[in-house]
Parts: structure tokens; sequence; C-alpha cells
């Protein structure tokens, strides 16, 4: 009897903070709102820092070739996010944040996806290291030469590296 009464408290104990961590990781931290953008896959709405899922855009500070010139691959990114969004509160859906503390989301104005709309328009990659959400978007950018695949330029993971 005196065994039970000292497993018992134990499994109890070990099921509510496996019921905390399991909440921790999976519960959505939706978050809307009138955003700041930050770059071209990072936002910040009421706060709270937003990395845009399965994608990965040009470094503000990156440049690309076009037409045998340098050019601002980086800020012309930010700033088409920056059109499309306009005026528009914007709603963004994750489960996961980064190491830098940032919510990994899929962010929406109205019911159109910002992360497949950055990667459709060739200013931003499917960021394959992570997901395989946008690999048709980024093949039609692609193929039609938008954004940056009118030129050259390096995936923004290896500039990063660099």
């Amino acid at each position: 009897m005196k065994r039970l009464e000292l497993v018992f408290p134990v499994t109890v104990i070990t099921a509510f903070f496996a019921a905390l961590l399991l909440a921790s990781t999976s519960t959505p931290a939706d978050t809307s709102g009138m955003p700041r953008v930050v770059d071209g896959d990072t936002l910040v709405i009421s706060g709270e820092r937003i990395r845009l899922h399965g994608i990965d855009s040009p470094e503000t500070k990156q440049t690309c070739i076009l037409d045998g010139r340098e050019w601002n691959c980086g800020q012309e990114a930010t700033a088409a996010l920056v059109r499309r969004i306009g005026t528009n509160a914007v709603t963004c859906k994750g489960y996961t944040r980064d190491r830098y503390k940032r919510l990994i989301a899929v962010c929406f104005v109205g019911s159109d996806d910002l992360n497949a709309w950055m990667v459709s328009k060739g200013w931003a990659l499917a960021y394959r290291r992570y997901s395989k959400d946008y690999i048709d978007e980024e093949n039609v950018a692609r193929d039609n030469r938008k954004g940056i695949w009118r030129g050259k330029f390096m995936p923004p993971w290896e500039w990063r590296r660099r």
C-alpha cells in the first residue's frame, strides 16, 4: 500500500509536466494586427517577431546581379512585401519558434498566403531545409523569371554564411 502512495504522486506529477510540455509545443500562437515589415521574411506584430515559414528571402543588405549590374534585391524583396500588405491587417498562424524565439508562421492578408505570394513573385525561395511547402511556387517564379530570378543571385542561406 505504501508503494502505491509513492508511485501515484510521481505519476500524476509526471503526467502534469508532460501535458504542459505538449501544450507548449503544439498550441497555435496566432497573431493578428498591423505588421512592421523587418525584411522579406520577417514581420513584427504587437511586439511578436514572426519568421515566415518555409521561405527565405534575400537579406536587406544583400545584392544580386541584373543585366551585369549590382542591385539591392534584399531591399526590393522587403519593399515588395510592404507593398503587398499595404494598409491591411495580417494574421499569422504558427506552432513553433526558432532559436531566436521568433514565431515560425504562415501569414495571411485576408485568405491570401503571404509566404506563397513572396515565393511566387520571386522575392523569396522555398526554404527546403525546413519545408517543401513552396517548391511549386518557386518553380513558377523561376520559369517566369520573376523577382530575383530575373538575374543572378546567391541563395540567402549561402549569403548569410559568408
